[in-house]
Protein backbone atom coordinates (compact mmCIF):
# COMPACT_ATOMS: atom_id res chain seq x y z
CA UNK A 1 0.00 0.00 0.00
CA UNK A 2 0.94 3.37 -0.66
CA UNK A 3 2.32 5.33 2.39
CA UNK A 4 -0.51 8.00 4.13
CA UNK A 5 0.78 11.12 5.37
CA UNK A 6 -0.65 11.31 9.04
CA UNK A 7 -2.31 14.54 10.34
CA UNK A 8 0.33 16.37 13.03
CA UNK A 9 -1.55 18.73 15.37
CA UNK A 10 -3.77 21.28 13.70
CA UNK A 11 -3.98 19.78 10.29
CA UNK A 12 -2.49 22.84 7.67
CA UNK A 13 -4.47 21.84 4.58
CA UNK A 14 -7.71 21.70 6.47
CA UNK A 15 -7.39 25.39 7.82
CA UNK A 16 -6.42 26.47 4.21
CA UNK A 17 -9.72 24.89 2.80
CA UNK A 18 -11.69 27.03 5.01
CA UNK A 19 -9.89 30.61 4.36
CA UNK A 20 -10.06 29.60 0.59
CA UNK A 21 -13.86 29.19 1.09
CA UNK A 22 -14.39 32.30 2.54
CA UNK A 23 -16.21 35.19 0.15
CA UNK A 24 -14.26 37.63 -0.95
CA UNK A 25 -15.69 41.32 -2.61
CA UNK A 26 -15.96 40.65 -6.62
CA UNK A 27 -13.10 42.80 -8.05
CA UNK A 28 -14.23 46.33 -9.79
CA UNK A 29 -14.39 46.34 -13.04
CA UNK A 30 -11.60 47.19 -15.31
CA UNK A 31 -10.73 50.39 -16.85
CA UNK A 32 -10.10 50.86 -20.82
CA UNK A 33 -6.16 50.46 -21.08
CA UNK A 34 -4.31 53.57 -22.62
CA UNK A 35 -0.71 52.87 -23.18
CA UNK A 36 1.42 55.32 -22.32
CA UNK A 37 -0.86 56.57 -19.15
CA UNK A 38 0.40 56.52 -15.64
CA UNK A 39 -1.74 53.52 -14.60
CA UNK A 40 -3.30 50.42 -16.47
CA UNK A 41 -6.17 48.04 -16.38
CA UNK A 42 -3.62 45.40 -17.19
CA UNK A 43 -0.01 44.22 -15.73
CA UNK A 44 1.97 42.81 -13.14
CA UNK A 45 0.63 44.63 -9.55
CA UNK A 46 2.54 46.45 -7.60
CA UNK A 47 3.17 46.55 -3.55
CA UNK A 48 0.42 48.94 -3.69
CA UNK A 49 -2.14 47.35 -4.90
CA UNK A 50 -1.13 44.00 -3.79
CA UNK A 51 -1.75 45.16 0.01
CA UNK A 52 -5.51 46.06 -1.59
CA UNK A 53 -5.32 42.26 -2.28
CA UNK A 54 -4.63 41.23 1.13
CA UNK A 55 -7.30 43.68 2.67
CA UNK A 56 -10.03 42.12 0.26
CA UNK A 57 -8.77 38.40 0.83
CA UNK A 58 -7.72 37.73 -2.42
CA UNK A 59 -4.59 36.77 -0.79
CA UNK A 60 -4.44 35.18 2.69
CA UNK A 61 -2.12 33.63 5.20
CA UNK A 62 -2.90 31.11 8.43
CA UNK A 63 -1.01 34.03 10.05
CA UNK A 64 -0.78 37.52 9.84
CA UNK A 65 0.98 38.86 6.66
CA UNK A 66 3.36 41.78 7.27
CA UNK A 67 4.76 44.61 5.83
CA UNK A 68 8.24 43.26 4.92
CA UNK A 69 7.15 40.28 2.61
CA UNK A 70 6.25 43.29 -0.07
CA UNK A 71 8.34 43.87 -2.36
CA UNK A 72 8.07 46.32 -4.99
CA UNK A 73 6.03 44.37 -7.72
CA UNK A 74 5.92 40.36 -5.43
CA UNK A 75 5.31 39.10 -1.87
CA UNK A 76 7.53 37.06 -0.39
CA UNK A 77 5.75 33.72 0.44
CA UNK A 78 6.54 31.91 3.79
CA UNK A 79 7.29 28.33 4.60
CA UNK A 80 4.73 26.60 6.88
CA UNK A 81 4.97 24.16 9.70
CA UNK A 82 5.49 20.54 8.19
CA UNK A 83 7.97 19.48 5.21
CA UNK A 84 7.12 16.26 3.71
CA UNK A 85 9.57 14.14 2.39
CA UNK A 86 8.84 13.09 -1.02
CA UNK A 87 10.17 10.22 -3.62
CA UNK A 88 9.83 12.07 -6.48
CA UNK A 89 8.95 15.54 -7.96
CA UNK A 90 5.21 15.78 -9.23
CA UNK A 91 2.18 17.90 -10.74
CA UNK A 92 -1.12 16.92 -8.80
CA UNK A 93 -2.83 17.28 -12.55
CA UNK A 94 -6.64 17.10 -12.00
CA UNK A 95 -6.10 15.85 -8.08
CA UNK A 96 -5.27 17.83 -5.10
CA UNK A 97 -1.89 17.85 -3.22
CA UNK A 98 -2.77 16.73 -0.33
CA UNK A 99 -3.87 13.04 -2.43
CA UNK A 100 -0.14 13.07 -4.08
CA UNK A 101 1.42 13.61 -0.87
CA UNK A 102 -0.78 10.34 0.39
CA UNK A 103 0.47 8.46 -2.55
CA UNK A 104 4.01 9.88 -2.32
CA UNK A 105 5.44 11.09 0.97
CA UNK A 106 8.08 9.34 2.57
CA UNK A 107 7.50 11.26 6.07
CA UNK A 108 6.95 14.20 7.62
CA UNK A 109 9.17 16.89 9.50
CA UNK A 110 8.18 19.48 11.95
CA UNK A 111 10.22 22.50 11.25
CA UNK A 112 8.15 25.20 13.21
CA UNK A 113 11.75 25.82 15.16
CA UNK A 114 13.78 24.71 12.40
CA UNK A 115 15.25 21.51 10.63
CA UNK A 116 17.71 20.26 7.51
CA UNK A 117 16.45 20.15 4.47
CA UNK A 118 19.52 17.60 2.87
CA UNK A 119 20.67 18.51 -0.53
CA UNK A 120 19.46 15.82 -3.11
CA UNK A 121 16.18 15.51 -1.37
CA UNK A 122 13.06 16.69 -2.52
CA UNK A 123 10.29 18.52 -0.28
CA UNK A 124 6.88 19.73 -0.61
CA UNK A 125 6.14 22.38 2.10
CA UNK A 126 2.19 23.75 2.38
CA UNK A 127 3.00 27.65 2.74
CA UNK A 128 1.52 29.75 4.59
CA UNK A 129 -0.27 31.84 2.15
CA UNK A 130 -3.05 31.01 -0.19
CA UNK A 131 -4.97 32.72 -3.21
CA UNK A 132 -8.59 33.61 -4.14
CA UNK A 133 -8.31 35.36 -7.61
CA UNK A 134 -10.64 36.75 -9.32
CA UNK A 135 -11.55 36.98 -13.03
CA UNK A 136 -8.63 37.82 -15.09
CA UNK A 137 -6.37 37.61 -12.51
CA UNK A 138 -3.06 35.19 -12.25
CA UNK A 139 -0.17 34.53 -10.43
CA UNK A 140 3.41 33.50 -11.12
CA UNK A 141 6.47 32.33 -8.51
CA UNK A 142 10.09 32.42 -8.85
CA UNK A 143 12.51 31.47 -5.87
CA UNK A 144 13.82 34.35 -4.38
CA UNK A 145 17.73 35.92 -5.23
CA UNK A 146 18.86 34.31 -2.15
CA UNK A 147 17.40 30.86 -2.93
CA UNK A 148 18.92 30.69 -6.41
CA UNK A 149 22.27 31.63 -5.50
CA UNK A 150 22.04 28.74 -2.54
CA UNK A 151 21.80 26.47 -5.68
CA UNK A 152 18.03 25.52 -3.86
CA UNK A 153 15.29 24.21 -6.59
CA UNK A 154 12.28 25.83 -5.78
CA UNK A 155 9.33 25.65 -7.28
CA UNK A 156 5.52 26.43 -6.44
CA UNK A 157 2.89 23.76 -7.40
CA UNK A 158 -1.23 24.02 -6.42
CA UNK A 159 -4.11 21.95 -6.39
CA UNK A 160 -4.85 20.90 -10.01
CA UNK A 161 -2.17 22.54 -11.28
CA UNK A 162 -0.69 21.40 -14.53
CA UNK A 163 2.51 23.52 -14.82
CA UNK A 164 5.05 24.58 -12.05
CA UNK A 165 5.14 28.32 -10.76
CA UNK A 166 1.77 29.12 -12.43
CA UNK A 167 -1.55 29.88 -10.42
CA UNK A 168 -4.15 29.30 -12.97
CA UNK A 169 -6.93 32.74 -13.47
CA UNK A 170 -9.52 32.38 -10.43
CA UNK A 171 -7.37 29.77 -8.89
CA UNK A 172 -9.02 29.52 -4.89
CA UNK A 173 -6.60 27.49 -2.39
CA UNK A 174 -3.55 27.24 -0.85
CA UNK A 175 -0.09 27.44 -2.28
CA UNK A 176 2.71 24.71 -1.96
CA UNK A 177 6.22 24.71 -2.61
CA UNK A 178 8.91 21.87 -3.78
CA UNK A 179 12.12 22.31 -2.16
CA UNK A 180 15.38 20.37 -3.58
CA UNK A 181 19.03 21.49 -2.11
CA UNK A 182 21.66 21.06 -4.67
CA UNK A 183 24.47 21.90 -3.43
CA UNK A 184 24.37 22.76 0.02
CA UNK A 185 21.93 21.13 2.81
CA UNK A 186 19.87 24.18 4.73
CA UNK A 187 18.23 24.78 7.82
CA UNK A 188 14.29 26.28 7.66
CA UNK A 189 12.17 26.92 10.04
CA UNK A 190 8.36 27.95 9.65
CA UNK A 191 8.10 31.59 8.24
CA UNK A 192 11.63 31.16 6.00
CA UNK A 193 11.20 32.68 2.85
CA UNK A 194 12.33 31.27 -0.50
CA UNK A 195 9.85 32.16 -3.22
CA UNK A 196 8.02 35.28 -3.78
CA UNK A 197 4.73 35.62 -5.82
CA UNK A 198 3.86 38.02 -8.46
CA UNK A 199 0.53 39.15 -9.70
CA UNK A 200 -0.56 39.38 -13.02
CA UNK A 201 -4.14 41.15 -14.00
CA UNK A 202 -5.30 40.67 -17.86
CA UNK A 203 -2.69 39.92 -20.65
CA UNK A 204 -0.32 42.80 -21.25
CA UNK A 205 1.79 43.71 -24.04
CA UNK A 206 5.33 42.11 -23.55
CA UNK A 207 6.57 42.13 -27.53
CA UNK A 208 9.68 42.47 -29.12
CA UNK A 209 8.64 45.56 -30.59
CA UNK A 210 7.47 46.76 -26.71
CA UNK A 211 10.91 45.95 -25.50
CA UNK A 212 12.70 47.27 -28.15
CA UNK A 213 10.88 50.98 -27.52
CA UNK A 214 11.89 50.16 -24.20
CA UNK A 215 15.39 49.90 -24.76
CA UNK A 216 15.18 53.22 -26.70
CA UNK A 217 13.71 55.24 -24.42
CA UNK A 218 15.24 53.51 -20.93
CA UNK A 219 18.82 51.41 -21.87
CA UNK A 220 17.35 48.17 -20.43
CA UNK A 221 20.61 46.63 -21.06
CA UNK A 222 23.54 49.10 -21.00
CA UNK A 223 27.48 48.31 -23.18
CA UNK A 224 30.43 47.12 -21.54
CA UNK A 225 32.59 49.63 -19.50
CA UNK A 226 35.74 47.77 -19.98
CA UNK A 227 36.33 48.44 -23.28
CA UNK A 228 34.88 45.43 -24.31
CA UNK A 229 33.25 45.30 -27.92
CA UNK A 230 29.55 44.67 -27.41
CA UNK A 231 27.86 42.51 -30.34
CA UNK A 232 24.46 44.19 -32.15
CA UNK A 233 21.68 44.01 -29.70
CA UNK A 234 18.75 41.68 -30.93
CA UNK A 235 15.95 41.88 -29.31
CA UNK A 236 13.99 38.64 -30.09
CA UNK A 237 12.05 36.92 -27.58
CA UNK A 238 13.41 39.18 -24.41
CA UNK A 239 16.48 41.47 -24.30
CA UNK A 240 19.69 39.41 -24.36
CA UNK A 241 22.33 39.01 -21.43
CA UNK A 242 25.57 37.77 -22.19
CA UNK A 243 28.06 36.23 -19.79
CA UNK A 244 31.61 37.83 -18.53
CA UNK A 245 34.52 35.68 -18.21
CA UNK A 246 37.05 38.36 -18.51
CA UNK A 247 36.71 39.96 -15.16
CA UNK A 248 38.10 43.35 -15.85
CA UNK A 249 36.30 45.30 -13.15
CA UNK A 250 37.00 42.59 -10.72
CA UNK A 251 40.24 41.90 -10.58
CA UNK A 252 40.45 39.43 -12.96
CA UNK A 253 37.67 37.29 -10.36
CA UNK A 254 34.81 36.21 -12.74
CA UNK A 255 32.26 34.04 -10.12
CA UNK A 256 32.56 31.48 -7.46
CA UNK A 257 32.25 27.80 -7.51
CA UNK A 258 30.51 25.67 -5.12
CA UNK A 259 32.89 23.94 -2.70
CA UNK A 260 32.26 20.02 -2.75
CA UNK A 261 30.48 18.51 0.91
CA UNK A 262 30.46 22.25 2.88
CA UNK A 263 28.21 22.92 5.95
CA UNK A 264 25.61 23.76 6.35
CA UNK A 265 23.68 26.98 5.10
CA UNK A 266 20.73 28.20 7.96
CA UNK A 267 18.66 30.12 5.16
CA UNK A 268 17.66 33.05 8.20
CA UNK A 269 21.17 34.25 8.98
CA UNK A 270 22.54 37.08 7.18
CA UNK A 271 26.29 37.74 7.05
CA UNK A 272 26.94 35.23 8.68
CA UNK A 273 29.45 32.59 6.83
CA UNK A 274 32.99 33.26 5.89
CA UNK A 275 32.85 32.84 1.52
CA UNK A 276 36.36 30.39 1.50
CA UNK A 277 34.38 27.55 3.41
CA UNK A 278 31.80 27.33 0.89
CA UNK A 279 33.19 28.83 -2.50
CA UNK A 280 36.49 29.20 -4.71
CA UNK A 281 37.09 31.93 -6.76
CA UNK A 282 37.20 31.49 -10.60
CA UNK A 283 39.63 33.59 -12.26
CA UNK A 284 39.18 34.47 -15.89
CA UNK A 285 40.59 31.84 -18.04
CA UNK A 286 44.02 32.44 -19.72
CA UNK A 287 42.88 31.14 -22.97
CA UNK A 288 39.82 30.01 -24.42
CA UNK A 289 36.47 29.62 -22.68
CA UNK A 290 35.27 28.56 -19.02
CA UNK A 291 34.76 24.73 -18.47
CA UNK A 292 31.62 24.13 -16.88
CA UNK A 293 31.53 20.95 -15.08
CA UNK A 294 28.62 19.20 -14.52
CA UNK A 295 28.64 18.14 -11.22
CA UNK A 296 29.74 21.59 -10.23
CA UNK A 297 27.66 24.98 -9.53
CA UNK A 298 28.80 28.81 -10.33
CA UNK A 299 28.26 32.01 -9.48
CA UNK A 300 28.80 34.39 -12.80
CA UNK A 301 27.49 37.90 -14.08
CA UNK A 302 26.57 39.30 -17.05
CA UNK A 303 28.62 41.51 -19.30
CA UNK A 304 25.77 44.11 -19.61
CA UNK A 305 24.85 46.33 -17.15
CA UNK A 306 21.07 45.80 -16.42
CA UNK A 307 18.16 48.50 -15.49
CA UNK A 308 14.89 47.68 -14.85
CA UNK A 309 12.51 50.97 -15.37
CA UNK A 310 10.02 52.06 -12.40
CA UNK A 311 6.97 51.00 -14.18
CA UNK A 312 7.91 48.26 -15.31
CA UNK A 313 9.14 44.47 -13.91
CA UNK A 314 11.60 41.82 -15.57
CA UNK A 315 12.21 38.23 -15.45
CA UNK A 316 15.23 36.13 -16.93
CA UNK A 317 13.25 33.75 -19.24
CA UNK A 318 14.62 30.04 -19.01
CA UNK A 319 17.15 28.55 -20.88
CA UNK A 320 17.56 27.42 -24.56
CA UNK A 321 19.20 24.69 -25.32
CA UNK A 322 19.88 25.92 -28.59
CA UNK A 323 22.62 28.04 -27.21
CA UNK A 324 23.98 25.21 -24.92
CA UNK A 325 23.08 22.73 -22.49
CA UNK A 326 23.42 24.57 -19.23
CA UNK A 327 20.93 25.98 -17.23
CA UNK A 328 21.19 29.76 -15.80
CA UNK A 329 19.41 31.84 -13.62
CA UNK A 330 17.50 29.92 -11.12
CA UNK A 331 15.53 33.13 -9.63
CA UNK A 332 14.38 34.99 -12.65
CA UNK A 333 12.33 38.15 -11.00
CA UNK A 334 14.27 41.73 -11.35
CA UNK A 335 12.29 44.15 -9.38
CA UNK A 336 10.88 48.13 -10.61
CA UNK A 337 14.10 50.08 -9.71
CA UNK A 338 17.08 47.29 -10.11
CA UNK A 339 19.94 48.98 -11.87
CA UNK A 340 17.98 52.14 -12.32
CA UNK A 341 19.81 55.65 -10.93
CA UNK A 342 16.50 56.81 -9.28
CA UNK A 343 17.16 53.55 -6.72
CA UNK A 344 20.87 54.36 -6.55
CA UNK A 345 21.65 51.05 -8.60
CA UNK A 346 23.33 52.69 -11.35
CA UNK A 347 25.83 50.03 -12.92
CA UNK A 348 24.18 46.11 -10.88
CA UNK A 349 24.97 43.60 -13.49
CA UNK A 350 22.30 40.21 -13.65
CA UNK A 351 24.18 37.75 -11.34
CA UNK A 352 24.13 34.41 -12.90
CA UNK A 353 23.32 30.88 -11.14
CA UNK A 354 24.84 28.63 -13.73
CA UNK A 355 24.88 24.71 -13.95
CA UNK A 356 25.60 22.77 -16.74
CA UNK A 357 23.83 19.36 -17.69
CA UNK A 358 25.02 15.73 -18.40
CA UNK A 359 28.27 16.93 -19.77
CA UNK A 360 31.22 19.55 -19.66
CA UNK A 361 30.29 22.62 -21.49
CA UNK A 362 32.64 25.44 -22.52
CA UNK A 363 31.57 29.05 -21.94
CA UNK A 364 32.62 31.64 -23.76
CA UNK A 365 33.25 35.76 -22.80
CA UNK A 366 30.14 37.49 -24.46
CA UNK A 367 28.32 34.20 -24.76
CA UNK A 368 24.50 34.94 -24.80
CA UNK A 369 23.27 33.04 -21.58
CA UNK A 370 20.20 34.22 -21.13
CA UNK A 371 16.92 36.82 -22.25
CA UNK A 372 14.99 39.69 -20.71
CA UNK A 373 11.31 39.91 -20.32
CA UNK A 374 9.74 42.85 -19.49
CA UNK A 375 6.46 43.61 -18.25
CA UNK A 376 4.72 46.83 -17.53
CA UNK A 377 3.11 47.42 -14.02
CA UNK A 378 -0.13 48.64 -13.66
CA UNK A 379 1.31 51.62 -11.47
CA UNK A 380 4.47 52.94 -10.30
CA UNK A 381 5.04 50.70 -6.94
CA UNK A 382 4.95 53.49 -3.89
CA UNK A 383 9.28 52.27 -3.41
CA UNK A 384 11.59 50.80 -5.91
CA UNK A 385 14.03 48.16 -5.64
CA UNK A 386 16.88 49.75 -3.37
CA UNK A 387 15.01 52.19 -1.28
CA UNK A 388 15.22 50.38 1.78
CA UNK A 389 17.58 48.23 3.93
CA UNK A 390 15.78 45.12 2.26
CA UNK A 391 17.45 45.40 -1.16
CA UNK A 392 20.43 42.92 -0.90
CA UNK A 393 21.53 43.40 -4.11
CA UNK A 394 21.18 46.95 -5.41
CA UNK A 395 24.53 48.00 -7.42
CA UNK A 396 25.85 44.46 -7.72
CA UNK A 397 28.81 43.17 -9.80
CA UNK A 398 29.64 39.62 -8.39
CA UNK A 399 27.76 38.88 -5.85
CA UNK A 400 27.14 35.48 -3.53
CA UNK A 401 23.68 35.45 -1.57
CA UNK A 402 23.07 37.63 1.41
CA UNK A 403 24.18 34.31 3.91
CA UNK A 404 27.87 35.00 3.43
CA UNK A 405 30.12 38.07 4.67
CA UNK A 406 31.49 40.76 1.95
CA UNK A 407 34.30 39.20 0.06
CA UNK A 408 36.89 42.61 0.67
Amino acid sequence: MPPTVPPAGPDLVAQAEQHAGAASPAAPAAEPDEEGARSHSTGILPCQELKALVQRREIFALEPIVDDQFQPASLDLRLGATAYRVRASFLPGAGSVRAKLDELAMHEMDISHGAVLEKGCVYIIPLLEGVDLRHRTSALVNPKSSTGRLDIFTRLITDGGTAFDQVREQYSGMLYAEVSPRTFSVLVRKGSRLSQLRVRRGKPIASDGFMKRLQQEHGLVQPPEDGSAAPPLEIVNGVPVRVDLQGRRSGGVIGYKARSHAGLVDIDRVAHYDVAEYWEAVHAPARGGLILDPAEFYILASQEAVRVPPGYAAEMIAYDTLVGEFRVHYAGFFDPGFGHSDAGGEGSRAVLEVRSYEVPFVLEHGQLVGRLAYERLTATPSVLYGQGAKSSYQGQGIKLSKHFKVVP
